[in-house]
């Protein structure tokens, strides 16, 4: 185990420091596109207040941290289609963003045989704080994104980016993409063919399920207000390095450059022009 060391200089209700990244990015914010990206777990940076939450370097570069390669995809994706893109800037270990605050799993303290040390014992106020600094801020982007472009007649189409790992609880897991969805079948319907088209293995709500309740970005973002959307899982080991997400990115921009006009929505023709 690693030292938690942390910083004492801040106050003991505040988490990041003057001089630390904001808690989220936004990518294109003048974009007048109908597609939205969102990206919780695109970062594994620590606060310095938190020093390295008892973990070693390991723990810290893998999967438990972040999900790995979604962050790159997600910013090669805005780039290219001038979409607008909201990225956490702080790891799933701080605060998961894609958790419900009450879920357990918000402020993980176990899993995959790894003890996350400056996660246990938290105290109430403590939680609160990674809350009010990371976890709203960001959200809060997410929905003014949202209320930008339906101002704008552009009501959008919601894509969470994700990855997953290659192999759960010793069981190879064969699926290159996933789309995950529940209420809306819209955007599935065109993504998971065309991407079988494209020569992928593609799980149609697998590796995971978008009907489990874990998955509160769109929930409480897209599904609540009746907006379009999907998850999107990407296998971690094919986007783990620069040449993947290239090859990643090429295959969803084609797609993606479609949707709009697929989805029927007005002025779509020039949306992703």
């Amino acid at each position: 185990m690693t030292d938690n060391k942390s910083n004492k200089t801040l106050p003991a209700d505040t988490l990041l420091a003057a001089d630390e990244p904001a808690p989220f990015r936004v990518l294109n914010p003048d974009s007048t596109s109908s597609l939205l990206l969102v990206c919780d777990h695109a970062s594994r940076r620590i606060p310095a207040a938190l020093g390295v939450m008892g973990l070693d370097p390991p723990a810290l570069r893998c999967h438990l941290a972040w999900d790995i390669g979604a962050g790159a995809l997600t910013e090669h994706l805005a780039k290219r289609l001038n979409v607008t893109a909201v990225l956490c800037n702080y790891s799933r270990l701080v605060v998961d963003c894609n958790r419900q605050l009450l879920d357990p799993q918000a402020f993980l303290e176990y899993s995959d045989g790894v003890i996350v040390y400056g996660n246990r014992g938290l105290s109430e106020e403590q939680k609160e704080t990674r809350a009010r600094e990371i976890f709203w801020p960001y959200h809060e982007a997410v929905a003014g994104q949202i209320s930008r472009l339906q101002k704008l007649d552009a009501t959008p189409a919601i894509l969470a980016i994700h990855s997953f790992t290659p192999v759960f609880n010793g069981v190879f897991r064969p699926w290159e993409i996933g789309i995950l969805w529940d209420k809306d079948a819209d955007v599935p319907d065109i993504l998971i063919p065309a991407l079988r088209e494209a020569g992928f293995n593609v799980g149609d709500n697998e590796p995971y399920s978008g009907r489990a309740p874990q998955d509160y970005t769109l929930d409480h973002h897209a599904e609540a207000a009746g907006l379009q959307h999907a998850g999107v899982e990407v296998r971690q080991d094919l986007i783990a390095h620069s040449d993947g997400v290239l090859k990643m990115a090429d295959a969803f921009e084609k797609v993606l450059k479609t949707m709009p006009e697929a989805l029927g929505r007005k002025g779509s023709a020039a949306l992703l022009a």
